[in-house]
């Protein structure tokens, strides 16, 4: 009588051996590649900063230099008395913030709308918003500017940042693919304790997407900071130029004199983007965070 004997049980398969030769060699090109992207980005910066930093007859001279030779930083005491730079970085600061805080509050308040609220024909009216972004800026450019000559409110600052009050497409869609995210039984449960919609659009939807809301506000508030064509065309006394239109108004002056003084209008464009500058980096980490937390929304 012979026994059966049992087969000894497979091996399981032998689990896959990482890669760690090749990291390091992706490791360092993947650093190139970033490198030299960073270099190509920053580039005119760089150049702007050392091109203001020297005298007249050398300010497009060895474009490929970082540094300056010869190095003059009177240029930085001069563009203060080629014109009021003082007065216009300040309407240029006004204007701005108020632009900003305007279009985001009201693009905020359209898109708590869209995100809390079931109604019919809500996807429809939701792509005519959006097919707002299609429209080109210059078929209503003349139509608005007709509008606020009516209401007499052309020569002033006013026709900068109020139609910021209707809310931007971009920035509706944006905050509204935050407001998704959140979870609805938040706003119910508020509900339930009697708070009213505008209590849920003011204490829960506005401090839970402050990240998608800094996002907003840096936007505009560059997109205003760096805008020429609206000044350029409402604004005409001097005092109320903001610095795009001021820098437009010192270049021409030196063409009419016969004397372009670039060096002057190099450091007023230094001047004019160092505040971005600084308010990117105090609001990087929440800037980085409602970049990434708002493209996960669907």
């Amino acid at each position: 009588m012979t026994t059966l004997q049992q087969a000894p049980p497979a091996a399981e398969p032998a689990a896959p051996v990482p890669d760690d030769a090749g990291r390091p060699t992706r490791r360092i090109f993947f650093l190139i590649v970033l490198a030299v992207a960073s270099a190509i980005l920053i580039y005119p910066f760089v150049w702007l900063v050392s091109a203001s930093l020297k005298p007249r007859d050398r300010t497009f001279s060895d474009p490929f230099l970082p540094w300056p030779s010869p190095f003059q930083p009177e240029n930085y005491i001069s563009v203060w008395d080629a014109a009021p730079m003082l007065t216009w970085l300040v309407n240029t600061l006004i204007v701005g913030v108020v632009a900003a805080l305007a279009v985001t509050l009201s693009s905020a308040f359209v898109a708590f709308g869209f995100a809390y609220f079931r109604f019919p024909g809500r996807g429809l009216l939701f792509a005519s918003v959006l097919g707002t972004m299609m429209l080109p800026g210059a078929v209503t450019l003349v139509p608005t500017y007709l509008i606020w000559n009516s209401v007499g409110l052309t020569g002033t600052q006013v026709p900068l940042w109020a139609a910021n009050l209707f809310g931007s497409a971009f920035y509706i869609f944006l905050l509204r693919q935050f407001l998704l995210g959140v979870p609805r039984y938040v706003f119910e449960a508020a509900r339930v304790d009697g708070a009213s919609y505008l209590d849920l659009f003011w204490r829960i939807a506005l401090p839970l997407s402050r990240p998608a809301l800094i996002i907003a506000f840096v936007f505009e508030l560059k997109a205003s900071w760096f805008d020429l064509m609206k000044p350029l065309i409402y604004l005409q006394d001097p005092a109320l130029y903001t610095l795009p239109r001021g820098l437009k108004a010192v270049v021409d002056q030196f063409y009419q004199g016969g004397d372009p003084k670039w060096e002057i209008v190099l450091a007023a464009s230094v001047i004019t983007t160092l505040p971005l500058i600084a308010i990117f980096f105090l609001g990087q980490r929440y800037f980085l965070q409602g970049i990434a937390t708002t493209g996960q929304r669907g």
